[in-house]
């Protein structure tokens, strides 16, 4: 197995490592103590959960299947497209019942119900503003190993159907862009500046739309990780401070947070996103996605893994074999690029 084929297997399993365990967390710390205490072990929704009341343990959510269907959908066209996009989406939605699913997000429900009323797709987003964008984004920053502006392009034609505002795309730019550089960087402070260049780059698109800078709440959560208090205390001002909620600069401001609180590990980033609470599996999968691009498949344990494998939701989507087709896709650009450059003079202007 390859390097790059590696990161991109760590990448996708730290998205569903992320999303299912920190799934039976509930929207409050507080509540979430009561539950479990310190939640360190995977475990099922608990009754009374808001959202995923019912789900077991292991189990992956919207977060992750909506990512590998992004994925198998741009393998399918060779590339990410507005078309492959609104394939994935429709294709997922009617998967999972999303006329009756408690945990479809509000912005991809307006969009997914306008794409199917045959509204133009580059207008169906302009009113999605929560975290839908970024935390399904993952598959685009891995077609991109250190290309920070193509990432951030595809990240904005990837949002347009269901969440093309200003906080959103810069909250998919910013993720899509860490995840590529995670694919080729040896620290993990190259990967969060990735990630703020990417915000910053993904603001300048989108419809104009409320919502404090993505790039601020990331720096305001990474201050709280680098401080000297203690693991609680951090993620209780996380939760507080940076925010929790769907709204997209707090979910991706607490996922840095949370990642440079765990150092880049994926196992520990889960824990700490389970413990945060809010929509912790949002959060999770981002952080987590970002932390197995960086770390590579090596750094997820066996015991997790398996754990993912033996559910019945991660098992239809094959990971294994999106994986391979997106490095295939990897390796194709890469040489495309290759030829590209030695058939120039340097200047970028064609020799033939």
């Amino acid at each position: 197995m390859s390097q790059i084929q590696k990161k991109i297997l760590g990448c996708l399993y730290g998205q569903a490592l992320g999303d299912a365990f920190a799934m039976p967390a509930h929207i409050h710390p507080d509540d979430t103590i009561r539950a479990f205490g310190w939640l360190d072990s995977w475990q099922a929704a608990p009754r009374d959960h808001v959202v995923h009341a019912g789900l077991p343990a292991g189990r992956i959510t919207d977060d992750s299947e909506q990512a590998f269907s992004l994925a198998q959908a741009f393998i399918a066209a060779g590339g990410v497209t507005l078309a492959a996009t609104v394939q994935a989406l429709l294709c997922w939605y009617e998967r999972v019942d999303g006329d009756n699913s408690p945990y479809v997000g509000p912005s991809t429900r307006r969009g997914i119900n306008a794409l199917k009323a045959g509204e133009d797709p580059r207008a169906t987003g302009l009113w999605g503003d929560t975290n839908g964008a970024p935390m399904r984004i993952a598959p685009v920053g891995l077609l991109h190993p250190g290309d920070i502006p193509g990432a951030v392009a595809d990240a904005a034609t990837a949002c347009l159907p269901t969440h093309y505002t200003q906080p959103a795309v810069s909250g998919a730019s910013a993720v899509a862009a860490a995840v590529a550089q995670a694919m080729l960087a040896d620290s993990l402070d190259d990967v969060i500046a990735a990630g703020l260049l990417g915000a910053a780059k993904g603001r300048e698109q989108g419809r104009r739309w409320f919502g404090v800078s993505v790039a601020f709440k990331i720096e305001q959560a990474l201050d709280i990780a680098a401080s000297s208090d203690d693991t609680p205390t951090r993620l209780r001002r996380l939760f507080d401070e940076v925010g929790a909620t769907l709204n997209v600069p707090e979910t991706v401001g607490a996922a840095f947070g949370i990642l440079r609180m765990a150092d880049g590990d994926p196992k520990r980033t889960a824990i700490l996103a389970a413990n945060l609470s809010g929509d912790a599996d949002t959060i999770g999968a981002i952080a987590c996605a970002i932390a197995g691009a960086f770390a590579g498949i090596k750094a997820i344990p066996r015991a997790d893994m398996a754990v993912l494998d033996a559910d019945e939701v991660f098992q239809a989507y094959d990971v294994r074999a999106i994986a391979d087709g997106l490095a295939e896709m990897v390796e194709k650009n890469g040489q495309r690029r290759g030829d590209d450059e030695a058939a120039t003079d340097g200047s970028g202007l064609r020799l033939e």
